[in-house]
């Protein structure tokens, strides 16, 4: 099977995580996954070890909360594919660490791109998991509101260089690119 570069989007708890992990693990080669998530209370702390315990052995897992590219760029040498697991902590992660969303935003452009070009020029896969979160209410205050559009921002930019994205409602998925590409109304219709 060629290289892919998918992107799963979806709610919390609709089934992303899960779907990714399949399409990882459908894809040849080793996997290596980068997981963005810390632990910074006990019930984070119990949800990263259920999510620990999802994955299959044998995979190599790296957490990297913040330098997301440069851990894909050192570690997956040896990998088929890298499973990123998620661009909403990530981003989150970012932005918390920066002085302004807009150092944030620039961090996280340059590193997308330095994944795309890894992605490009190489022969492994990539599979990365994103929110969405632009469907509900706007955000009450400014660093929600921040969050919400550099996450919306970013899953924008992945969607147009993935091969493949999906958007999984209730552990649905629904491919995005095939749809994207069709016309809303055949000639004749009204």
């Amino acid at each position: 099977m060629s290289k892919r570069f998918v992107l799963v989007l979806g709610g919390a708890r609709s089934g992303k995580s899960d779907l990714a992990q399949k399409l990882a693990r459908d894809i040849e080669g080793s996997v290596l996954f980068i997981a963005t998530a810390q632990s910074g209370d006990k019930e984070m702390h119990e949800r990263i070890e259920a999510h620990r315990r999802t994955r299959p052995p044998e995979w190599r897992t790296v957490e990297e909360p913040v330098a997301v590219a440069e851990a894909v760029e050192r570690e997956a040498r040896e990998a088929g594919v890298v499973l990123l697991d998620c661009v909403t902590l990530w981003v989150s992660n970012l932005l918390l660490r920066s002085k302004h969303p807009s150092e944030a935003e620039g961090e996280l452009m340059t590193q997308l791109g330095v994944l795309h070009d890894w992605y490009r020029g190489g022969s492994r896969s990539l599979v990365i998991v994103s929110d969405e979160v632009g469907m509900g209410l706007v955000p009450e205050y400014p660093s929600g509101r921040a969050f919400r559009d550099l996450l919306g921002r970013a899953n924008q930019r992945l969607a147009q260089l993935a091969t493949q994205v999906y958007l999984v409602v209730a552990g649905m998925p629904i491919e995005l690119k095939g749809l994207a590409a069709r016309p809303w109304r055949q000639e004749g219709d009204r």
